[in-house]
């Protein structure tokens, strides 16, 4: 997500540093560069032009403190203003009502993950201490429906359908049937087209009509770039939608659609999905996002995954086995298991601060666990708690149980014992007040093979 952007304006800040003062020349070239790379990541050409602009104004009428070179400066000044554009702060969902049940109505083009948000949206809602509802209003491709009851098993939350090509009706029943059950939030996945066309608008406005919901979200594939942007300008002169969901950020985008959408139509991004897996959906800080941008990570959003996600309990455990030198195979099993929940191994990456510069995105591209959990489960409960009893003949066993050869099963025996001595040399000095950083992230051959 946004890694080109990233490059392209850290290039940009380079070039200010050593600077004594900001000054037309260089704050010129400096705005020139950061459009140019606003520009290739697809943001509106007016977005990119207004953003500029400020920058340029507040850098120029700004004084440098005396320990903040102009670099740092522009940093936070850019820093300051893409949070700006992508909404300045975080806006809730809106479900603070006295009717119950509370109806979410979500629409978008065919494709743009829609379907899928429902079911993460309603696992988010269900995690939260809700009672959702999913409701198939998308009657016309069939697929949709089944896919909508698959995700809702999945999840343990019910799915309202009928046997009618009559979206409305589906709705309203939905809605009836929440009441009497004890549903306090019906979420109503509607048709998409491959294209806005008039007939999907006009059951739209007639849905928002009759539903009267308390969130009308929008969402939009992040991958058609500037195209997200026209289509939810489209969708909101008709629906006037309250909030926008981007899909699909863990992909190849650009990014512009992040940057440009709430300028456009002035309605806020409320989640971003970011994988495929029903826990693959986050909140939208612009601010946040405005420091992944610029290659400052995410750590508040990092540790709320971990909290959501992560057993506490077990975490505690391993932390301990860790000091006493007690961490194995197992341990590091139950590691990998635990860092799955956590969701797509590209946007943690991302949240961590320079962990990106030190794992490039081509790296991560194809990153699987299923080698290393293979050769673990090939090997007998002795080994995995004593790997050094693993001779040549052990090694030869476990390669041709595991499907991998035997030159996998020596790199993660020796990465491991690599790992387990930075492990324990990170743990203890974290206890001790110190801070350290890895030199070296073991494992990541194995794990791309």
């Amino acid at each position: 997500m946004f890694d080109n952007l990233s490059d392209k304006l850290e290039a940009s800040f380079k070039k200010l540093a050593g600077q004594a003062t900001i000054n037309e020349v260089n704050i010129g070239i400096a705005m020139r560069d950061i459009k140019r790379a606003l520009l290739s990541a697809d943001v509106n050409y007016k977005v990119a032009k207004k953003f500029v602009d400020e920058v340029r104004s507040r850098a120029l009428g700004q004084d440098v403190v005396k320990s903040v070179s102009p670099a740092q400066m522009i940093v936070k000044i850019v820093s300051d203003e893409l949070t700006e554009i992508m909404g300045g702060e975080h806006k809730p969902l809106n479900l603070t009502t006295n009717k119950l049940p509370s109806v979410v109505m979500v629409a978008g083009l065919q494709g743009s993950g829609k379907t899928t948000f429902c079911a993460k949206l309603a696992k988010r809602l269900k995690k939260n201490g809700k009672h959702p509802l999913l409701a198939a209003a998308d009657v016309y491709r069939p697929a949709a429906v089944e896919q909508l009851k698959t995700l809702g098993e999945q999840i343990e939350v019910p799915v309202f359908s009928l046997e009618v090509k009559d979206a409305l009706k589906v709705a309203l029943d939905a809605v009836e049937s929440a009441r009497n059950n004890g549903n306090d939030v019906v979420i109503v996945d509607t048709a998409g087209r491959l294209q806005v066309d008039e007939g999907m608008m006009a059951e739209a406005e007639a849905l928002k009509d009759q539903l009267k919901p308390e969130e009308l979200l929008f969402v939009v594939d992040a991958m058609i770039g500037q195209e997200a942007v026209n289509t939810a300008k489209v969708f909101n002169e008709r629906l006037d939608f309250d909030g926008v969901v981007l899909t699909k950020l863990d992909g190849d985008a650009r990014g512009g659609s992040a940057l440009s959408i709430k300028q456009v139509v002035d309605k806020p991004i409320k989640f971003m999905s970011v994988g495929e897996k029903v826990d693959d959906l986050d909140l939208f800080y612009p601010d946040r996002m405005a420091q992944r941008i610029l290659g400052m990570g995410d750590i508040v959003g990092f540790v709320e995954k971990a909290q959501e996600t992560l057993d506490l309990e077990k975490t505690q455990k391993m932390q301990s086995r860790l000091l006493k030198n007690e961490f194995d195979l197992d341990d590091f099993f139950e590691q990998l298991q635990q860092l799955k929940k956590m969701g797509s191994i590209q946007g943690l990456v991302e949240m961590v601060p320079g962990l990106n510069k030190m794992i490039p995105k081509q790296d991560l591209d194809g990153l699987d666990f299923k080698p290393i959990e293979a050769i673990i489960s090939s090997m007998t409960k002795a080994e995995r708690n004593a790997p050094e009893i693993i001779n040549g003949s052990r090694r030869q066993r476990i390669a041709k149980g595991s499907g991998t050869r035997v030159q996998d099963v020596n790199m993660l025996l020796k990465q491991f014992k690599e790992m387990k001595k930075m492990m324990g040399s990170v743990t203890k000095m974290t206890n001790s007040g110190r801070k350290i950083l890895p030199q070296n992230l073991p494992l990541e051959k194995l794990m791309k093979r």
